[in-house]
């Protein structure tokens, strides 16, 4: 990958690579989950604790090959393990839980020792080929790609990595693996051939789907698993009933939920646990990161992060919903309007050129253009509360902690910090002075004074 990230903490479509393998293997409803580490372990370890807080650490301190891999997580279970053991790779974020589920029930359904999931690929350049006896079509072995003969090359099923196991069979066949190949490590894909001349049944399972057994191991194949998984997304919530203009300009992550005829354009990205409501729509140009958007709302051209957005609100275009910003029933959020930690009532507007930050406002009042909420005295953030029904003045400063009571006013250009009482009206700002002649003594010559002598001309002769 070329990173200081392990690769299995790369991300696509809202989780690393091993949490979208954590996931399709916790549909199985596991006894336990083990992940095997090893490059990087302490930070895979911290991840881990995070995405996943029930799963089981075993420590590789040795790459010495997937077999070893694979002894470790059993030593972590203390050896042998009564039932199936299902051996899943971590960078393989496209395998899906039905995928594990369809493999773990042909394996007990045909009472197999084993059963490997393949897939037929149009390239299988860097796989283990899947080696079948002519007449019956078992699987006789995998044979890795370094290895193999140019016949055994020419094989187009591939091993995807991914088994299950009799784990009892699969504990005692481990101690039997050889390492004399030409990586000099334990293969995996030996126990198949050791449990087969044993006597015991190898069986295998073709995923429908060969991209999902697709492994990762650069940022090409990261960016192509990203466009194929978020395709999968947008083509689920299609057919549950929302509208998705453009797919290949919208993005979105594992976690996002929607609600029927829910309307996404162009240029969308909805991350974390984003939330759809019945009817909103959404875009273009958008980045909704954990944000609810209520049934009917409409949120155009905007970045929110942690945001509520009400029922039949409009936000945008050009806003910015900060962590904590909740908008009431038929809100709205103008033009180039910042908010954050704000609770805005129902109906209430801020149309246009404002920040409101730390602040409370009741219903259906309206907050004039160009105005802010100074929050902030260099050392700590103070609250503002504005009332239901009030109408402040465009280019305003409310400098916390201060309160506009219910239906009271406040005129353009005033800087409000003491509070204002209910149906009160509020002027703060200085007495305007008009000093004639102050152009033409301080600004001789100039194009302005040249402005002012024509027109003092003009009214003259118009007089």
């Amino acid at each position: 990958m070329k990173s200081a990230t392990p690769k299995v903490l790369h991300s696509i479509c809202g989780r690393s690579l091993v949490g979208h393998v954590l996931a399709a293997a916790r549909e199985l409803d596991p006894e336990s989950l083990v992940v095997v580490v090893g490059h990087a372990r302490e930070k895979v370890a911290v991840h881990l604790a995070e995405v996943d807080p029930g799963v089981r650490t075993a420590v590789q301190a040795e790459q010495n090959g997937t077999g070893h891999a694979v002894r470790m997580g059993l030593e972590e279970l203390g050896g042998g393990v009564d039932g199936t053991v299902v051996v899943v790779c971590g960078d393989t974020p496209l395998l899906t839980g039905a995928t594990l589920r369809r493999l773990a029930e042909t394996h007990a359904a045909d009472g197999n020792a084993v059963t490997v999931l393949t897939a037929e690929v149009p390239d299988a350049t860097g796989y283990g080929r899947i080696v079948r006896d002519g007449a019956s079509g078992a699987v006789t072995a995998i044979v890795e790609h370094k290895d193999a003969t140019e016949s055994q090359r020419a094989i187009r099923e591939i091993n995807s990595g991914v088994f299950a196991f009799d784990g009892q069979l699969l504990a005692d066949a481990l101690g039997k693996v050889r390492t004399d190949n030409s990586q000099g490590e334990e293969y995996l894909t030996d126990v198949l051939g050791i449990l087969r001349e044993a006597g015991h049944r190898v069986g295998a399972s073709v995923a429908v789907d060969h991209r999902e057994i697709a492994g990762i191991n650069n940022r090409v194949q990261l960016a192509e698993a990203r466009r194929i998984l978020n395709d999968r997304l947008l083509t689920e919530a299609m057919l549950a009933g929302v509208t998705v203009v453009d797919p290949a300009s919208t993005w979105v992550d594992v976690t996002v939920t929607f609600e029927q005829d829910a309307l996404v354009h162009p240029g969308t990205q909805l991350l974390g646990a984003t939330h759809l409501g019945e009817g909103a729509e959404v875009g273009p140009n958008s980045r909704l990161k954990d944000t609810v958007v209520g049934a009917g709302a409409r949120v155009d051209n905007t970045v929110a992060d942690g945001a509520e957005v009400g029922p039949q609100a409009t936000v945008g275009p050009y806003a910015y919903l900060r962590p904590g910003t909740r908008l009431g029933l038929k809100a709205k959020i103008g033009t180039y309007v910042e908010t954050k930690n704000a609770s805005i009532g129902e109906g209430t507007k801020v149309p246009h050129l404002s920040y409101v930050g730390d602040a409370t406002i009741g219903e259906y009042s309206n907050i004039g253009a160009a105005s802010v909420f100074v929050n902030y005295d260099g050392e700590q953030k103070h609250h503002t509360t504005v009332g239901s029904h009030c109408k402040t003045g465009s280019d305003n400063m409310f400098v916390a902690p201060v309160t506009v009571g219910d239906g009271a006013y406040t005129a353009a250009g005033s800087v409000i910090t003491k509070d204002v009482p209910p149906g009160s009206l509020a002027v703060a700002r200085g007495q305007q002075r008009n000093i004639e002649g102050w152009v033409a003594r301080k600004r001789p010559g100039s194009a302005a004074a040249k402005a002012a002598e024509a027109a003092a001309r003009e009214a003259e002769s118009e007089s």
